[in-house]
């Protein structure tokens, strides 16, 4: 597969940091300090509710939300929501919504988080709900942190350690395991340390992908991942096929299968093919897994090469973590110089026709952008991801769908995804329509998460905080992840 991101040389940067770390830095931007003075309610007025409710309307005008402690109370017009009682003057705080669109807070499946700057850039552009893709030993407690009120954050769930064995694709923040034996042990490790979720990746052995998926089932933990492929010999895929089939891992409980680029590296070995595609797809919704597709992830290659190299400083850029940018450096030097024409330009519009594929054919797909990864912005880089959804075929609403409730059901975010009496109060509020635009959810007036308000002074706050990151808190973090590996 393509070259994508370096990671490789981090042990041996880290050892160079660990030099001059001292005594690592430690806290996070202030803007992320807990909440203690929100009021216990809210209610928002006179919006135009798209509440994502499976067999509701997609959009409902002059609507009125009442959340209280945190969870949606009532919905409805001004006057019904109004009459809740038990509630006192001073605990409630009145929003007007007119001519604005109220939706569920985003959710982006996949992304790598390596510091908690970065957890203020997905709240001010409205993601309300992330899951890590490659588990660190801070990214527990992390979560426990964002759990009990401790710090201001999406909410937080992460996969452990990404489990590979060697080969190609095998990178430095990955457990390798060899044999089966290696692989139990690893799952075991993973769950005994509070992983609930496992990470598999494309170089994975057959008999130590066979003990992770065996191992996992019996511990009650999920799988998701790139499809494990086994050993790659030379003349792999075009001229010989893989070890393991894409089919080989239909069918094995996989919550999702990450990055449509890879369904058509290992399913159609990089075939760009319409027929075998749809016939692909067909399989995939037939299997029942969810899609992941990322289509940012590799679009953003596409577009550093395209702009040969600029579009590495747009703005925003500031909020990609400095460490990850340095052990990236290289890997921005190799898109810069990049061609895209000859191979990378037509692969990117294949997989905007193989994700309408899955589309028609049925599969759940959940929005994911790689944040946090070579140059996908923490954030802002969902609103990019819908924006490539919409220009695969699907409309706005059914491109807002697979980041509220399609992820919120896939991945158990427990009572969020959709705007319904009952569910957690995770909320975006969004100037105009997004039905017409899905852009404009980029920079929402406010958001909400778990009965906080945030209004657009606290979002410009946030925005400021993302970029308040640090190389000696990540690389403190990175060592530790290499010392439990």
């Amino acid at each position: 597969m393509n070259v994508r991101r370096g990671l490789t040389g981090l042990g041996v940067f880290l050892v160079i940091a660990a030099i001059w770390l001292g005594v690592s830095a430690t806290g996070y931007p202030s803007v992320l300090a807990p909440m203690r003075d929100a009021p216990r309610a809210v209610q928002i007025d006179n919006v135009r509710l798209v509440s994502m409710a499976p067999g509701a309307a997609q959009a409902v005008d002059t609507q009125s939300v009442l959340v209280v402690d945190g969870v949606i109370a009532a919905i409805g017009d001004r006057n019904a929501v109004a009459l809740t009682d038990n509630l006192k003057a001073d605990e409630i705080i009145h929003i007007d919504g007119g001519g604005k669109t109220l939706l569920p807070g985003l959710i982006d499946a996949h992304v790598h988080v390596w510091d908690e700057a970065e957890l203020a850039g997905y709240l001010a552009h409205g993601v309300t709900g992330v899951r890590n893709m490659s588990g660190m030993p801070f990214h527990l407690p992390l979560q426990r942190r964002i759990e009990e009120g401790r710090i201001l954050g999406p909410d937080f769930i992460t996969t452990g350690p990404i489990l590979n064995s060697p080969g190609r694709n095998q990178q430095d923040n990955h457990q390798i395991v060899v044999t089966a034996e290696d692989a139990r042990a690893a799952v075991a490790k993973q769950d005994e340390a509070g992983y609930r979720a496992v990470k598999v990746y494309s170089n994975l052995y057959r008999d130590a992908y066979d003990a992770v998926m065996e191992e996992a089932e019996k511990r009650g933990m999920s799988v998701s991942g790139h499809t494990p492929e086994g050993v790659r010999e030379d003349g792999v895929p075009h001229d010989k096929p893989f070890d393991i089939p894409f089919q080989a891992s239909l069918g094995r409980g996989f919550t999702t299968i990450e990055h449509v680029e890879s369904i058509v590296w290992h399913g159609l070995r990089d075939e760009l093919d319409d027929i075998a595609m749809g016939d692909l797809a067909e399989e995939i919704a037939m299997s029942g897994e969810a899609v992941t597709p990322t289509l940012i992830a590799h679009d953003n290659l596409v577009r550093v090469a395209n702009s040969r190299g600029e579009y590495l400083n747009r703005p925003g850029t500031d909020t990609i973590n400095p460490l990850l940018k340095i052990l990236d450096s290289g890997t921005y030097e190799f898109w810069s110089a990049m061609d895209p024409a000859p191979r990378e330009a037509p692969r990117a519009a294949f997989y905007l026709k193989a994700t309408k594929a899955l589309h028609d054919a049925g599969v759940t797909l959940v929005a994911g952008t790689d944040a946090g990864i070579f140059t996908n912005i923490p954030g802002s880089a969902m609103t990019r991801e819908l924006e490539l959804l919409v220009k695969a075929g699907l409309t706005p609403y059914e491109a807002l769908q697979t980041a509220t409730v399609n992820a919120g059901e896939v991945l158990g975010f427990e009572k969020t995804g959709v705007i319904a009496p009952g569910y957690r109060a995770n909320l975006i509020l969004v100037d105009g329509d997004p039905l017409e635009d899905v852009s404009l959810v980029e920079n929402p007036s406010a958001v909400m998460i778990g009965g906080k308000w945030l209004d657009a002074a606290k979002l410009a706050d946030l925005r400021k905080g993302a970029a308040q990151t640090s190389i000696p808190r990540s690389a403190r973090r990175a060592i530790a992840m290499l010392r439990d590996l």
